[in-house]
């Protein structure tokens, strides 16, 4: 297998917790705060860090990256963009200028969202999101872009400024309804999946393969997860059980409601992950769905000793994963955790282009 990318979590959305669903004010998001979060990752050794974004939470994402990219050695930033916030010409200039601040290590995740105050049915913004793909690869790759699209009409030479290597950053993207798959299997690079039974992810793999192949390309995967090791399982276990032991069930709820993707087919699908469960809340071995009564989105965790957890990411690369997303609460202090624990027992590398 070809090294896998291993990337952490920097909490700009206001999600960081010492005890899910209550508010801490030394963990709300601020530029310190994530700040410190991006550099303990760095220290760590991850190759790769990703900057969520969400229009009513937390800090600007883009913002942010650039301001950080120059405190950054070694590790590649994972800016998540919102393309529907965005006017995808001034989106090119951006992501250029940041890499240019990185060195070059920048990558991007694709977010097919509304804009603020509207919203747009499932099918035109996912082809709004194709076509944003498009664009960005286009002006990004150097080339004069002439775009006749259903959302854009555009015709247009590329920024002056580009990416140091002259060519578009790897694009990620996620979602799970058929329109998302859709969307994903024509413009993105790399496909990212939240936790799942080690069948239904096989299942997806197999799935965006073939859409792939029916536009003639080939995707890579990812697997976006929350992690808890500890030198026991019982311990790990342990302090899964801590997470959860002051969460009041209403505030949970109101949590998830709030984010803007509640009502998407990969929530729901967490959703049933975490209903379907055992009744301590493992859907199959090591993998805990208790995140996700008090977060929406990504809702599980890997949970072991570090033996365990590794096996659970080997056997994920063995399916075809490429690339890992992983987070826990506190994140810097998980961080830390992880990259004593089990990241240097990982053949791991930033993707190639």
């Amino acid at each position: 297998m070809n090294p896998c990318e291993v990337s952490w979590f920097s909490a700009l959305c206001d999600d960081d917790y010492e005890f899910l669903g209550v508010p801490d004010p030394r963990l709300k998001s601020s530029w310190e705060h994530c700040r410190d979060i991006v550099l303990q990752a760095e220290t760590g050794g991850f190759d790769n860090i990703l900057l969520p974004s969400g229009y009513q939470l937390g800090i600007d994402t883009t913002a942010f990256a650039a301001a950080i990219a120059p405190m950054l050695r070694r590790m590649a930033l994972l800016m998540a963009v919102r393309v529907g916030e965005a006017w995808p010409p001034q989106l090119a200039r951006q992501i250029a200028t940041i890499d240019r601040l990185l060195g070059g290590r920048l990558t991007v995740n694709i977010i097919s969202s509304d804009m603020p105050g509207e919203t747009l049915a499932s099918a035109p913004r996912y082809r709004r999101t194709v076509e944003a793909m498009s664009i960005l690869k286009t002006l990004l790759n150097g080339e004069h872009l002439s775009h006749d699209g259903e959302f854009w009409k555009l015709d247009v030479d590329p920024p002056r400024v580009g990416t140091v290597s002259g060519r578009a950053p790897l694009l990620y993207f996620g979602g799970l309804s058929p329109d998302a798959r859709e969307a994903a299997a024509q413009g993105c690079d790399v496909y990212l999946m939240w936790p799942d039974r080690q069948e239904a992810v096989a299942a997806i793999i197999g799935d965006m393969r073939e859409r792939a192949a029916k536009h003639g390309r080939t995707l890579r995967f990812g697997y976006r997860a929350h992690v808890i090791v500890r030198d026991t399982e019982a311990e790990a276990r342990a302090y899964a059980d801590r997470l959860l032991s002051k969460l009041d069930a209403q505030q949970g709820a109101a949590i998830r409601a709030k984010s803007l993707d509640a009502a998407s087919a990969g929530v729901a699908a967490q959703a049933a992950l975490r209903e379907t469960a055992a009744d301590d809340g493992y859907a199959e071995a090591n993998l805990w769905t208790g995140v996700g009564r008090a977060r929406s989105g990504c809702g599980a965790a890997i949970v072991g000793d570090p033996d365990q957890v590794l096996a659970k990411l080997e056997a994920y690369r063995a399916m075809g994963i490429e690339a890992f997303i992983l987070s826990g609460y506190p994140h810097a202090a998980e961080a830390d955790l992880f990259a004593r624990h089990v990241l240097p027992r990982l053949d791991h590398a930033p993707l190639a282009r």
